[in-house]
C-alpha cells in the first residue's frame, strides 16, 4: 500500500516516509522534556499527574498515527484530538508550546490548504495566550509576530506545494508523450517496413509470377504440336518459381537480389539487368543499353535499380501493350540513372493512383528511389508511350 492510501493523503505537505520518522522523534523527544521540566518546577502531585497523562497521551497519539485505517473522518478526528490534547497541556505548561512545530507539520501532512491555516492560526493563538501568562503586561508583538509567521508558513508550503503538483503534472505528460511517440514511432517502422515489403514483392516476385505465367501458356499451346518446345518453357517457368522463392526470402530479410549481393564490380548490375531481359520472353523486343563508364555500386543501390527495373518491365509488359522496350543504364559519375522506355500505348500520369492498377509499382519505385536519397519520375501520354527513370546516389544517404 502506497504512503497516499495508508495516510489518505489531502494535506498540501506530501507525506515524506523519512519526514514522518523525524517528525515522529521529535515531537516524542519535545513532549518528555517539556514534561521533565514540568516535574522539575512543579513536583510530582495533581496537575502534574493530569499534565503528565496528557502528555502521555499526546505521545500515544502522535505513535498511532500512522496506523490508523485509511478512512475519510479520520484526519480531521486526529488533528482535532491532538490539538485539544496539546492545547490543554500548553495552558497549563507552557513549555509544551515548543511542540507546536512538529504538530503542525502534522496537521500540514493531512489536512487541505483551508483547514491547515485554520488549525495552525489557532495553534499559534494558544502559543501566544500561553506567552502571555507567564509575561509582564501585553505586548502585541507576541501575539502578531508568531501568527503571521505561521500564516506566511502556511502559505510557502502552499506554494511549493502547488509547484510540485505542476512540476509532476509535467513530469506525467512528457512521459505521456513519450509513450505516444514511442507507439508512434512503431507504428510507423511497421507501416514502413509493410511499404517495404508491398513494393519489393511487388516489382521481384509479382514479375517473375508474370513471366511464368505467359511461359506456361506458351507451354499449354506447344504442349501437342512442339513438345520440345513446350518443355522448355516448363523448365524455364521452373526456374523463375526457385529464383522468386528467393527472392521472398530475400524481401523478408531486407536483402538485396541474388544477382547483385556480395558482387560490388562494375560489371554486376549490367549483367543482372541483362539476364532480367532474357528471362522477360513475352514477345516484346526488349534491349538493354549502358552509357558511361560502369562502376562498382553498393549492394543496396544495384538491388535498388535491378527490382525497379524489373518492377518497370512487369508495368511495361503487363499494360503498355508495347512492341518494343529500351532499358538504358547510365553512369554519371556520382550517380547512376536507370531509363525504361516503351513505345506503348501511354497513359495520363494525372490518374496515377497509388493503390490500384499501374499506380502500384510507380508508386513503389518512388519509395524505393526516395529511400536512398535518389529520385524517381514518369513521363507518359496516352498515344506516347512511357518513360520511367531513376535516380540514386552511389552512396545511400
Amino acid at each position: 500500500m502506497s504512503t497516499s492510501d495508508r495516510t489518505g493523503v489531502r494535506g498540501i505537505l506530501a507525506p515524506v516516509d523519512r519526514l514522518d520518522r523525524w517528525l515522529l522523534v521529535v515531537l516524542l523527544v519535545l513532549i518528555a522534556t517539556c514534561a521533565v521540566r514540568y516535574l522539575e518546577r512543579h513536583g510530582l502531585g495533581t496537575e502534574s499527574t493530569l499534565v503528565l497523562a496528557g502528555a502521555a497521551l499526546l505521545a500515544v497519539a502522535a505513535v498511532v498515527r500512522p496506523l490508523l485505517p485509511a478512512r475519510r473522518w479520520w484526519p480531521t478526528a486526529w488533528v482535532v484530538t491532538v490539538t485539544v490534547l496539546w492545547a490543554l497541556l500548553t495552558l497549563a505548561a507552557p513549555s509544551f508550546a515548543w511542540c507546536a512545530v512538529p504538530l503542525g507539520f502534522a496537521v500540514l501532512q493531512v489536512l487541505p490548504f483551508g483547514g491547515a491555516v485554520t488549525v495552525v492560526v489557532v495553534m499559534t493563538g494558544v502559543v501566544s495566550v500561553a506567552t502571555l501568562r507567564i509575561a509582564e503586561g501585553i505586548d502585541p508583538t507576541v501575539i502578531v509576530g508568531p501568527i503571521g509567521i505561521a500564516v506566511v508558513t502556511v502559505l510557502v508550503y502552499r506554494a511549493l506545494q502547488r509547484e510540485s503538483v505542476a512540476r509532476q503534472q509535467l513530469l506525467d505528460e512528457l512521459t505521456d508523450a513519450q509513450d505516444e511517440l514511442l507507439q508512434a514511432q512503431h507504428r510507423a517502422g511497421a507501416l514502413a517496413e509493410r511499404g517495404r515489403m508491398s513494393r519489393e514483392l511487388h516489382d521481384s516476385v509479382g514479375q517473375r509470377f508474370a513471366s511464368m505465367t505467359l511461359l506456361l501458356a506458351a507451354a499449354e499451346q506447344d504442349w501437342e504440336r512442339q513438345p520440345r518446345l513446350a518443355r522448355d518453357h516448363v523448365r524455364v517457368a521452373a526456374e523463375a518459381a526457385r529464383d522468386g522463392l528467393d527472392d521472398v526470402r530475400r524481401v523478408v530479410h531486407g536483402l538485396p537480389p541474388a544477382e547483385v549481393a556480395g558482387d560490388e564490380t562494375s560489371e554486376a548490375l549490367p549483367t543482372a539487368l541483362r539476364r532480367l531481359v532474357d528471362e522477360t520472353r513475352t514477345g516484346i523486343d526488349v534491349t538493354v543499353h549502358v552509357h558511361g563508364d560502369p562502376a562498382p555500386l553498393p549492394a543496396e543501390v544495384a538491388g535498388a535499380v535491378l527490382r525497379s527495373a524489373r518492377g518497370a518491365l512487369a508495368n511495361a509488359v503487363e499494360h503498355s501493350r508495347a512492341t518494343r522496350i529500351a532499358v538504358s543504364l547510365t553512369y554519371l559519375g556520382d550517380e547512376v540513372r536507370l531509363d525504361v522506355r516503351d513505345d506503348g500505348i501511354g497513359f495520363s500520369t494525372d490518374r496515377v493512383h497509388p493503390v490500384s492498377g499501374r499506380g502500384r509499382g510507380l508508386a513503389g519505385i518512388r519509395d524505393r528511389a526516395e529511400a536512398l536519397g535518389g529520385r524517381a519520375s514518369v513521363e507518359s501520354a496516352p498515344g506516347d508511350g512511357t518513360t520511367v527513370s531513376i535516380e540514386l546516389p552511389l552512396g545511400s544517404s
